[in-house]
């Protein structure tokens, strides 16, 4: 080996083991060959009783994860995390619909952080990497500026936290009136300056506004999870905005090769979950499985 190759070979590998030491910066480690992983969040496991009947439904159907909500029976999650072997890559917050880190009320606020300390509280048990949060809603009652300064000035208040327990806080797209281009989503993380805040892509959210594949693009490095949700223009349209969830993976307007390739070129290889209506048999649990499968490979 000459010295130019080696000092080449050097500096990768440096330059992997300071993206590695990252909290899931290691999803972005260039792969010989795409590798995503199969993960269900967990309203879309509409079948069994228990949070261990759905890890075992979630996992004999063929999926190698769960995004369990967050404030549930810690003990049972571990339970059925270990009894089925799944990982746990995420938790999604249960509380940040109800109380919005960008509420005028400040009582409001603060109980919508306690439950953000929960959430990551909770990943940190389960040994998941990343917590989504949705960071406030624009209303007539809540103005754009207003949730951009409160919904910050709330996060701020918990990054030590999430540094502590090296949780990513991942912000989603969501139907929130907020944060509505990828470069003003891209911006919104960036101005925390820290690696800590990330982003949570939903796919099939931004098809009212936009295509998935020039956010992933935009936000690179920046994602930190995906979910795969699908979308049909032609029926929200004519039933309704939410009635465009109504539709079969791979059947909407997601242009899921594009989404692969543009994953793909940011070099993200880390979780694909399911977001998705469907799963409300062991046989719908197992469809979904098998139609990201098929995404995956496209």
């Amino acid at each position: 080996m000459n010295r130019r190759q080696f000092t080449k070979n050097t500096l990768m590998a440096s330059a992997m083991v300071s993206a590695a030491s990252i909290p899931g910066y290691s999803n972005f480690i260039a792969p010989a060959a795409r590798t995503l992983k199969r993960g269900i969040m967990w309203g879309s496991i509409g079948v069994g009783e228990t949070i261990f009947e759905k890890f075992q439904l979630a996992k004999q159907a063929g999926f190698e994860g769960v995004e369990p909500m967050s404030h549930l029976d810690r003990n049972e999650v571990l339970k059925a995390r270990d009894a089925t072997g799944l990982s746990i890559p995420s938790v999604c917050g249960s509380l940040h619909g109800k109380l919005p880190l960008s509420h005028p009320d400040p009582k409001i606020r603060e109980e919508g952080l306690a439950g953000l300390k929960v959430t990551l509280e909770d990943a940190k048990a389960y040994g998941a990497d990343t917590v989504l949060l949705v960071p406030g809603r624009v209303s007539d009652t809540v103005s754009y500026d207003d949730c951009w300064k409160r919904s910050v000035e709330e996060i701020r208040k918990v990054i030590p936290l999430a540094e502590k327990l090296n949780v990513n806080i991942a912000i989603e797209n969501v139907w929130n009136n907020f944060l509505l281009s990828p470069m003003e989503a891209a911006n919104y993380v960036d101005q925390f300056q820290t690696p800590i805040i990330r982003f949570y892509f939903d796919c099939g959210n931004v098809l009212v506004y936009g295509w998935p594949e020039q956010w992933i693009k935009i936000l690179g490095k920046r994602i930190a999870k995906v979910h795969i949700k699908e979308f049909s223009r032609k029926i929200a349209d004519t039933q309704g905005k939410s009635a465009g969830f109504k539709v079969n993976l791979q059947e909407g307007d997601v242009n899921w090769p594009l989404v692969m390739k543009a994953l793909d070129d940011i070099g993200y290889n880390g979780w694909t979950t399911i977001e998705q209506t469907g799963g409300n048999t062991p046989e719908g649990l197992k469809d979904l499985c098998d139609r990201l499968k098929n995404i995956q490979a496209s």
